[in-house]
């Protein structure tokens, strides 16, 4: 199984990209990831990463779409594997198309995790996390037994500083504007399936599994 998760912050693309990477034994691949293991051991590519990156300029689609084709060429990945925060839009898409064909790989299908706008608003504005254990809690969705402190350890609870309602909003804005397309573009290639990414996480997680063994 070749694919793609899609679905804006917060619909919890990485965390059932962790649970279908065990299931169907293949690698969950993050170009954050990716991005940090090439400057931490100092690849051609992570050098030119790193100056991208010290210069504070974005990292560009050519050396993310090389880190991926290398990425693609290790043994775990022959197999298949779930691309988790890349493409994000439609000129990444076109050149990771361009370069899976060149592989002789093309994508299987693409899964869309789709979330009301609200909701995404509840779940981000709402996490909370342990300073001492890192533990996630939602205040909305999924709350602590005592109010700002962690069940597990005792620890305080803490709100990221990204995480207030403006700048997630904005990380909204941006999907609606950048990453959203990406379901018109693989619409039209007949690869798009739209699962409702709200409920229960097992059965968010069957409901994927169910697209891996169709396609």
């Amino acid at each position: 199984m070749r694919t793609v998760l899609l679905g804006a912050p917060g619909s919890g693309k990485g965390t059932q990209g962790v649970v279908l990477s065990k299931k169907f034994n293949i690698p969950q691949i993050s170009t954050g990831d990716l991005l940090r293991a090439a400057v931490k051991a100092g690849t051609e590519l992570g050098k030119q990463a790193k100056s991208a990156m010290d210069a504070g300029a974005l990292v560009s689609d050519d050396i993310v779409i090389g880190l991926i084709r290398e990425r693609l060429s290790e043994e775990d990945a022959l197999d298949g594997y779930i691309l988790d925060g890349f493409p994000r839009n439609i000129a990444q898409a076109e050149a990771l198309d361009s370069m899976l064909e060149q592989l002789g790989q093309p994508l299987q299908g693409v899964v869309l995790l789709d979330v009301p706008f609200e909701e995404l608003m509840q779940r981000l504005t709402g996490r909370r996390t342990c300073k001492d254990c890192g533990a996630i809690y939602n205040i909305h969705l999924s709350p602590p037994k005592k109010e700002g402190q962690c069940d597990s350890c005792g620890g305080e609870l803490f709100q990221r500083a990204d995480d207030n309602e403006e700048t997630i909003g904005n990380r909204l804005k941006v999907y609606e504007e950048q990453t959203a397309p990406l379901i018109g573009y693989y619409q039209r290639q007949h690869k798009l399936h739209a699962i409702p990414g709200t409920g229960d996480i097992d059965e968010i997680t069957n409901a994927v599994g169910a697209v891996f063994d169709t396609i």
